[in-house]
């Protein structure tokens, strides 16, 4: 294919060359947001409606645990003589137990319990389970041999079981420790089975955490960063807290966001059967205990506290799946 040269020159203008002003792109906007990860996150959880409204329900039933029994007229363990047994009222919107105590308010203080519970093994679990997971996946060879079957044991241990076991023989020496002891007498009205749960908590529900942060530091200590990091003298200890655990951050909250419902679920079932919270102190699993006895004649004292419950469960696993798609965008449906 021939191009005639001269044609060509001859459609070219010395005013072809001048140089371009400065207002010729003003126009478009070149300039982009420099979005990092946590905003980034922020954005997809938000755009996630399920997500935020999980989250709404979930402050509620926290200014509704924390705030509500100090605006309550009753107390949990008040016996108020001549309303027994009593219907949805004005002066008591959840009724009245057979003792005349306020059902709202023991609601309240029993939903309080249930997300102390929740919130108290999710900082359990998150601590124990990152230390434990990270330090076996970074040494390796025969100390990640013997710790995962430490894991594996702690694993086939029935929890139900322990706790009970746990209670029963903590139970009498905290009993005189509480008596003998005036800083510890706080820990009377709670009562020893749900400090038995803690105990148990604290020994057996970070495994799950502890196999999930062992995979991601498997994954990640082979990467250039960690290399340049060991080559510029950066000891195990501080490889874990600087590099290693920031870099599963995403995974490590949403586990914890979605072990919060397994364990309230724990103590609601245990409280139901007795082994929970000590009597005056009122638990969403004992108040629907309580309530069974007269099921048929006054059902509200078992949809109120069950309702809760469900409410509660729902709203942290539907928050919690959210937080984990908004987290890992592969994980995005």
């Amino acid at each position: 294919m021939k191009v005639n040269v001269l044609s060509l020159q001859s459609k070219i203008k010395p005013e072809d060359f001048t140089p371009l002003g400065e207002g010729y792109f003003a126009e478009e906007n070149l300039e982009t947001e420099e979005i990092g990860y946590w905003k980034a996150s922020w954005q997809r959880l938000r755009a996630n409606r399920i997500a935020m409204v999980a989250l709404i329900i979930i402050g509620i039933l926290a200014v509704f645990a924390f705030i509500g029994p100090m605006l309550s007229p009753y107390t949990y363990d008040q016996q108020v003589r001549g309303d027994e047994a009593l219907w949805p009222c004005l002066s008591h919107p959840f009724g009245t137990d057979r003792l005349g105590r306020d059902i709202l308010v023991r609601c309240m203080i029993g939903t309080r319990i249930s997300m102390i519970v929740g919130l108290v093994s999710a900082v359990v679990v998150m601590i124990v389970g990152s230390i434990y997971g990270a330090i076996s996946g970074l040494i390796g060879g025969k100390v990640d041999i013997v710790m995962m079957r430490i894991v594996d044991i702690i694993y086939s241990v029935p929890e139900i079981l322990l706790i009970v076991v746990i209670k029963m023989v903590i139970s009498e020496p905290l009993d005189n420790l509480i008596q003998k002891v005036p800083f510890f007498h706080g820990l009377q009205s709670i009562g020893s089975g749900l400090i038995a749960i803690f105990i148990v908590y604290g020994l057996l529900y970070w495994v799950g955490m502890a196999r999930i942060v062992r995979g991601q530091i498997l994954q990640l200590k082979n990467l250039e960063f960690v290399t340049a990091s060991r080559a510029l003298g950066c000891n195990s200890s501080r490889m874990i807290r600087q590099h290693l655990l920031p870099n599963c951050i995403g995974q490590l909250v949403a586990t914890v966001m979605l072990q919060i419902p397994s364990a309230i679920f724990t103590e609601a079932f245990l409280s139901y059967l007795g082994i929970g919270v000590s009597a005056p102190m009122a638990s969403l699993g004992s108040l629907t205990s309580e309530a069974l006895n007269g099921v048929t004649s006054y059902p509200y004292r078992v949809i109120f506290p069950a309702a809760l419950i469900s409410l509660i469960i729902l709203s942290f696993n539907l928050f919690g799946d959210g937080l984990r798609d908004a987290l890992d965008p592969k994980m995005k449906k």
